[in-house]
């Protein structure tokens, strides 16, 4: 592969993870940047992803949509970054939580957003349980070591942390100090300060226009 990245995103979007991500891989990347209800549901992105929305990468001839898919996948495509554990322990550990993440973190904190309560004797049904046990784990998970799969700094902790920032910043995750230590080992990260700096950037450029 020639390694042409192009990344569709919105800076008020889970772009900003992918973003991240794409820092900590150092590759060059184009950016094209989509309005929600336009661009983002115009024809051509629609081909590329059905469900219209960002983020989603391109490389070369591949299409990638998904947050957490797509910062597995270029942990993968570029593994001299180290951001993909080699199996083993460490290995299971960064699936497990990244797709932790993905699944019962996103549903549990999306119903708890919009006031969905999931009635106790139906709890085996939503999958996740409850907000509460989903944020004990969470808290088990990044209590164990310095970082999700041990310690090494991997594309999980770019997941994993990103909806722990967001959940403390937004409320629906409490300010554990168990959180709030994990968070502050990697929020500094020069890749995630880059990131959110293009980012904060874009969101100004559009509030002038």
């Amino acid at each position: 592969m020639a390694d042409h990245l192009v990344f569709y995103t919105n800076p008020m979007s889970r772009g900003r993870i992918v973003r991240w991500m794409l820092e900590e891989v150092g590759q060059p990347y184009e950016t094209v940047v989509l309005d929600y209800g336009t661009t983002m549901k115009g024809a051509d992105y629609l081909a590329m992803n059905p469900m219209g929305k960002v983020p989603a990468i391109r490389h070369d001839d591949a299409i990638v949509t998904e947050t957490a898919a797509i910062c597995a996948y270029l942990a993968d495509a570029f593994p001299a970054t180290g951001l993909a554990p080699p199996p083993g322990k460490s290995r299971a550990s960064y699936y497990r939580w990244m797709f932790f993440a993905a699944g019962p973190v996103e549903a549990a904190s999306t119903n708890g957003a919009m006031g969905f309560v999931v009635p106790p004797e139906r709890k085996a049904m939503a999958g996740y349980g409850s907000l509460t046990e989903v944020v004990d784990t969470l808290e088990r998970a990044v209590s164990a070591s310095n970082y999700v799969a041990g310690d090494q700094f991997t594309a999980a902790d770019v997941y994993v942390g990103s909806q722990i920032g967001w959940g403390m910043q937004f409320g629906w995750l409490e300010k554990r100090p168990a959180f709030e230590a994990y968070w502050s080992r990697i929020a500094g990260r020069p890749a995630a300060a880059r990131a959110r700096e293009l980012d904060d950037a874009l969101i100004a450029a559009q509030k002038k226009d």
